[in-house]
């Protein structure tokens, strides 16, 4: 494989018709390695419009998806980032390249651990991976400039809105099956928030969330 090529074609032909039309988030995507952060046996599949399979039955997202939340998030140099969900590192090294700092929080033991060999073998500095549910955020290290949920939840994550500064953003894929839709919630106050909804999808989902009841009574 002509893995140069592959990487033009992943954004010529799935991320930039995807609106993604940043140039800056386009070029940072033709230098970040994406298949350095993918499990050896998938290798092959690294530039695929598919979800990669990850250890403990999580995957990568999409790379089409990855890159429009990165480009909504709107990340600046000064700002500090939280992730939910680090997966392989893929999407905190692209964070980091745009951010002050990244801290991404992971509750499985064994993605939490590929994250870090893989941020660390990338040589990326300013992102780090802490073993832990993500659900609640982490605010004793907040508030955040920039909070990113790398999967779906049924609903806005009231907690870690509390944990935005204002001016803050929260990027997230919220709803159930068949209907889900990415947001950006931004904070306008220490009561205010304005919701914006970016684009619809279907993700995996991220544990530890609050689901709702399936039965009614």
């Amino acid at each position: 494989m002509n893995v140069e090529q592959a990487r033009f074609n992943m954004i010529e032909q799935q991320i930039r018709p995807w609106d993604v039309l940043d140039t800056a988030v386009l070029s940072l995507l033709a230098i970040v390695r994406r298949e350095d952060f993918v499990p050896a046996e998938h290798r092959a599949l690294a530039f695929s419009d598919i979800e990669i399979p990850l250890p403990e039955g999580e995957c990568m997202l999409c790379p089409r998806v990855e890159a429009r939340l990165l480009q909504d998030a709107q990340v600046q140099r000064h700002e500090k980032v939280l992730e939910i969900g680090a997966g392989s590192g893929f999407m905190a090294a692209l964070l980091a390249h745009r951010a002050q700092s990244v801290l991404s929080l992971e509750d499985k033991p064994a993605l939490a651990r590929l994250a870090r060999h893989n941020l660390q073998r990338a040589g990326v500095v300013n992102a780090s991976v802490r073993e832990m549910d993500g659900s609640a955020g982490l605010a004793a290290e907040g508030p955040f400039d920039v909070i990113v949920l790398s999967g779906s939840v049924t609903q806005q994550p009231k907690a870690l809105l509390q944990q935005l500064k204002p001016g803050g953003r929260l990027i997230a894929v919220v709803g159930n099956e068949p209907v889900m839709r990415a947001v950006r919630i931004t904070r306008l106050s220490d009561t205010a928030f304005q919701t914006q909804p970016l684009f619809d999808t279907v993700q995996p989902r991220l544990r530890g969330f609050d689901e709702p009841s399936r039965f009614s009574f």
